[in-house]
């Protein structure tokens, strides 16, 4: 079992998020408290992977078209903690 912990933005940007949003959140975030950031990899819609550039060390992970969940594993202390959700767009 995995321990999830939510930053502040991220909870409030999931309060704003679209209804569909929130539900596939919920449905991630099951599937990460179950079998951690591989079990994401068995869910093709969600089409979790690394991120470079400024971004380096965190995940993204699909919960919409548009819509993000950014996190970051502590192999340590087996902790998922979510960075931000949000729209996606462009940081480069």
């Amino acid at each position: 079992m995995w321990h999830v912990e939510e930053t502040r933005a991220a909870a409030k940007a999931l309060d704003r998020a679209p209804v569909e949003v929130q539900r596939s959140y919920t449905a991630w975030l099951q599937i990460v408290r179950l079998e951690g950031p591989r079990g994401l990899l068995a869910v093709r819609g969600f089409r979790d992977e690394a991120l470079r550039g400024k971004l380096r060390g965190l995940r993204s992970s699909r919960l919409h078209r548009q819509w993000r969940v950014l996190d970051s594993v502590d192999g340590t202390t087996v902790t998922i903690t979510v960075e931000d959700i949000d729209p996606h767009t462009d940081r480069g």
